[in-house]
């Protein structure tokens, strides 16, 4: 069977049907079996590879692949998907948290007469304590600077200059960071990348999930320290530096181990609802007010609020109001990503908690498509860093 007419933007539209359907119906409509060893991995996303490029063929040549039409091999499967510029993970993807500890354990600092550099460090530090405490998790590239600054000036090794552009450049080159809103590729750390980032001014923090790991679960956040400590400040990391990026107050406000853990375990439940309502048809179904419209699902809803813990889930949110709702909730609008009155999935992958400002740039904003865009992947990511979880 020839592969070689699939295309990258096949394989981007088999995983957009995949999230559109959900994992289960998906596998079930074209009879393909839950992947044991190779997995396509995108935007945070472990899909089935050979289910992808099953449906790629379709979205290619307007006819799917069956299971028993080709093989789900490295040399097949893998060698394509390869090609066309995607990664594949061979075995089981790690947990998050075993993920997270790998990477830290493979950052490498640049040596200065006082030992190891600490632009990195000071970085990841300060984007712990952002998540820690929910602010939004893309900043534009010179209000961190502005702030990066500050702390490395101090921070630093006495011979090091405060310059934060190296780190946020090569941070972004691993899978802890991300930027957002640049034209073309991300360049080297070395060099003068500051050029880059002053003219594109991009947004810059941690990935999502990342962020998701480290706001929900003090005990990382906690792993994460001891191992930036150790690596890199030679076990004597300043108290100064924790209380500067809000790292000193976790305690006092965090969720307990136990409240963390009833959350997770809520939303998973809340998503086996609608996975079960999906799965026996119900989300299929319309009912009539003035017009007839696709049900939508109370669990769906329920799901997206535990998951935003009371915060806009906008990564790019410039101010949610600090008021609260007459039953003492924060103002949160749960938005179906793609519109449910179009059949969007309604399902928590594409749905998403804003704030009334967020929501109204999303619907009536002049910018509202690429937030729309944004929020698709991020609603994703978020959802899928909860589930890896569980």
């Amino acid at each position: 069977m020839d592969l070689s007419v699939i295309t990258r933007e096949a394989v981007l539209d088999a995983m957009a049907e995949c999230d559109q359907l959900g994992r289960d119906r998906f596998l079930h409509h074209y009879g393909f079996d839950p992947a044991r060893r190779y997995f396509l991995h995108h935007d945070g996303v472990y899909y089935d590879s050979k289910a992808i490029v099953g449906v790629a063929h379709r979205h290619a040549t307007g006819q799917p692949l069956a299971p028993d039409q080709f093989s789900g091999g490295r040399q097949t499967v893998g060698r394509i998907l390869e090609r066309l510029g995607f990664e594949v993970i061979v075995e089981e993807p790690a947990s998050p948290r075993s993920r997270l500890l790998e990477i830290l354990g493979t950052l490498r600092a640049a040596n200065t007469p006082d030992g190891p550099a600490r632009h990195q460090p000071i970085t990841l530090l300060w984007a712990l304590g952002r998540a820690a405490h929910q602010h939004p998790r893309l900043v534009f590239w010179r209000d961190v600077h502005r702030e990066l600054r500050g702390l490395m000036r101090e921070y630093g090794q006495p011979s090091s200059r405060p310059t934060p552009e190296f780190p946020i450049v090569a941070l972004a080159h691993t899978d802890l960071w991300e930027l957002q809103g640049h034209v073309g590729p991300v360049p080297p750390a070395h060099g003068k990348p500051i050029t880059w980032l002053e003219e594109q001014n991009p947004h810059c923090g941690l990935s999502t999930w990342v962020y998701e790991l480290v706001a929900s679960t003090e005990a990382v956040r906690l792993e994460v320290i001891e191992i930036i400590d150790r690596k890199f400040f030679d076990g004597d990391l300043p108290e100064a530096l924790l209380t500067a990026v809000d790292l000193r107050q976790i305690e006092h406000t965090s969720a307990s181990p136990s409240e963390g853990a009833s959350r997770l375990e809520m939303y998973l439940r809340l998503c086996f609802t609608v996975e079960a309502a999906e799965a026996r048809g119900d989300h299929d179904r319309t009912s009539k007010t003035v017009r007839e419209q696709p049900e939508r699902s109370s669990a769906a809803v329920k799901a997206v609020l535990v998951r935003s813990r009371g915060h806009c889930e906008n990564p790019l949110c410039a101010g949610q109001p600090d008021d609260v709702n007459k039953n003492g909730d924060p103002i949160l609008e749960v938005d179906h990503v793609q519109d449910r009155a179009k059949w969007g999935r309604d399902h928590p992958i594409q749905m998403i908690a804003l704030c009334p400002n967020c929501h109204a740039v999303k619907t009536r904003g002049r910018t509202g498509e690429q937030l729309r865009e944004l929020l698709l992947s991020e609603a994703r990511a978020r959802h899928t860093a909860w589930v890896s979880q569980g």
